[in-house]
């Protein structure tokens, strides 16, 4: 097989923005599909699936390098069954009662898994069918991947990836039945049955949904009204007509299909542990970001953009220009 000319690699590399190393022997190998489980729409396309997972190979890279000169979090995520709705409750609970979470509100999803040993970040501008990936390599990666998504829909995107760490071990996913599997589990880890149902507000007249009820619960457990809906109907809380008439008959129709009233009023929660690796090794090594983009054999531009919040939150302190120097710029203006 002929070898591509230098300036063939050369031209690669300019287009992709990786370094020559990027083709060559001793460039890490890339995880099989299996690896990649994705929470997407079904108008997702193939296309932008393998974007996605391109970008997430990237970011795995990426999150390597750090992990080589710092020690990251132990790993903690157990192993249960989730083949079934009661198999998804129970390990629901069991991971609750691991992590010693207890059976109220979770307070930070973001946290429960970053102190569980996940990294988490977030792609910007790219497949916006696409809700949330996670990636099941030596360290566990989380990705979030519509910036216009309400905190509700994260968190619980957060929860159905917590799914797939625990209960979808090297199986792959995508199908029907293994994203069918995660969202119980999610569901039941951010609203245990056991407090759901003593929680859920009474029905008005034993048939209406209390709505001003059922807001005031989404704000005490941050989970969006229509999963809390299907919540009760998994719990036989609702019937199948009472839920299909809360949901089309009143939420839909006051146009809270998306977006829901109270979600203005929910913060996103930040990922906080790439930020810290990013400080330390700054502070501590010396390394800016665009020293981990060569170790990567990237462009910083690239690295950039696959790794938003480490760009973001690490080059901060490098944009604080000293004061007598900002009076000197602004006194050469301004004479």
């Amino acid at each position: 097989m002929a070898q591509p000319t230098d300036e063939l690699v050369d031209a690669l590399a300019s287009v992709l923005r990786v370094r020559r190393q990027f083709f060559f022997p001793g460039a890490p190998q890339a995880l099989p599909e299996e690896a990649f489980h994705f929470r997407k729409l079904t108008t997702a396309k193939l296309s932008d699936k393998q974007t996605v997972i391109a970008k997430g190979e990237l970011f795995r890279r990426f999150v390597a390098s750090i992990e080589a000169r710092l020690r990251l979090p132990q790993l903690d995520f157990p192993e249960f069954p989730i083949d079934s709705p009661e198999a998804a409750e129970r390990a629901a609970e069991k991971c609750r009662a691991h992590w010693g979470l207890g059976i109220g509100p979770i307070g930070n999803m973001v946290r429960v898994l970053e102190n569980a040993g996940a990294v988490v970040t977030a792609f910007e501008h790219s497949a916006k069918d696409i809700d949330a990936l996670s990636i099941a390599s030596s360290r566990p990666i989380v990705v979030t991947n519509r910036s216009d998504a309400s905190a509700c829909r994260v968190r619980f995107g957060y929860a159905h990836e917590c799914g797939h760490f625990v209960g979808h071990v090297g199986r792959k996913t995508g199908d029907k039945a293994s994203e069918s599997e995660a969202n119980r589990f999610a569901s039941a880890f951010l609203l245990p049955r056991s407090s759901f149902v003593k929680e859920f507000p009474a029905l008005r007249g034993g048939t209406q949904v209390n709505w001003i009820a059922l807001s005031e619960l989404k704000m005490r457990w941050r989970v969006s009204k229509a999963a809390m809906l299907y919540r009760a109907r998994q719990l036989n809380i609702l019937g199948e007509d009472q839920y299909k008439r809360a949901l089309l008959g009143h939420l839909f129709e006051k146009g809270e299909r998306h977006i829901e009233h109270e979600d203005a009023s929910i913060p996103h929660e930040k990922p906080e542990l790439l930020h810290s690796a990013m400080t330390v090794l700054r502070e501590k090594l010396g390394l800016s970001l665009n020293d981990i983009a060569v170790s990567v054999h990237m462009t910083r531009a690239l690295l950039a953009e696959i790794a938003p919040l480490a760009d973001d939150e690490h080059e901060a302190g490098t944009r604080v220009v000293p004061l007598a120097q900002f009076r000197q710029s602004r006194e050469k203006t301004n004479g």
